[in-house]
């Protein structure tokens, strides 16, 4: 026999789903169809897996804790429409696991430690995934979502909101977790755009633009970027230059970075 106990590892993050109600919720809200292909990301030990796998669907689970892989080997060995993929979501090529013309639909309670980096990997492969539902912290969430002008509008939400439409569906409290984490989660649902709301020339260019723009918040566009973009753009551009990066929208950031393109020209 088994020993299907685990010890979440706090080098990993993690933090377990036990909360049938939560698991409810998030099935809920996914409205999933037989033979839709999956991607879970982080299935720990499977308290979403179970419920997903009875709904019909192919899923590939990743994985990174090698104890956690063995344990959901023994426990779904009778689901041919599972696999398990023992490997580190942020090195895992997502677009390797697409079958013919479809998309991917990926969802996970991913680890606070990896969850920004985790979805700029994966929004690198945008074209291949239909949607990501995700259990964040609630702070992340938050600035997913921000709005120019709010405190929580960062880079995080200029970057995302040019890469997919984003929708905070609940919150989840930390009691829902086994261990209890220090702070609330959310899930997310993004779906990444068919075609960019605004257009940008560089998207290297443009990361650049938003990353300095936002790397001291306090200053104002004027001195943020003063080293690339000059008085006369900002006029040009129709952006007040002692507003700070947090009031300006997605289109100036997009204006900004495809300024500086035709200034080097």
């Amino acid at each position: 026999m088994t020993n299907m106990t685990h010890i979440a590892r706090k080098r990993f993050g993690q933090n377990f789903l036990h909360d049938y109600s939560v698991i409810s919720s998030i099935l809920a809200c996914l409205q999933t169809r037989p033979g839709e292909h999956w991607v879970e990301i982080g299935p720990g030990q499977g308290a979403l897996t179970e419920p997903l796998l009875q709904t019909n669907i192919i899923l590939d689970a990743v994985e990174l804790d090698r104890d956690l892989v063995s344990l959901l080997k023994h426990k779904f060995k009778d689901h041919p429409q599972l696999t398990i993929h023992s490997a580190d979501a942020l090195r895992f090529d997502f677009s390797s696991l697409v079958k013919q013309e479809e998309k991917l639909r990926i969802i996970g309670n991913l680890p606070y430690n990896i969850s920004t980096p985790l979805l700029f990997h994966l929004l690198e492969n945008g074209e291949c995934i239909a949607d990501m539902h995700f259990m964040l912290q609630k702070e992340v969430v938050d600035r997913i979502c921000a709005a120019p002008g709010s405190k929580k509008y960062g880079r995080l939400s200029v970057m995302m909101q040019y890469y997919c439409s984003a929708e905070c569906l609940f919150e989840v409290s930390p009691e829902s977790f086994d261990p209890v984490p220090k702070v609330t989660s959310a899930v997310i649902r993004l779906v990444p755009h068919l075609k960019p709301p605004v257009v940008v020339k560089d998207k290297t260019l443009f990361n650049n633009v938003v990353t300095q723009a936002f790397s001291q918040r306090r200053k104002t566009l004027r001195n943020s970027l003063k080293k690339s973009v000059s008085e006369e753009a900002f006029v040009s551009l129709g952006i007040d230059p002692t507003l700070r990066a947090e009031a300006i929208s997605l289109q100036d950031f997009a204006n900004l970075s495809n300024w500086l393109i035709e200034s080097q020209s």
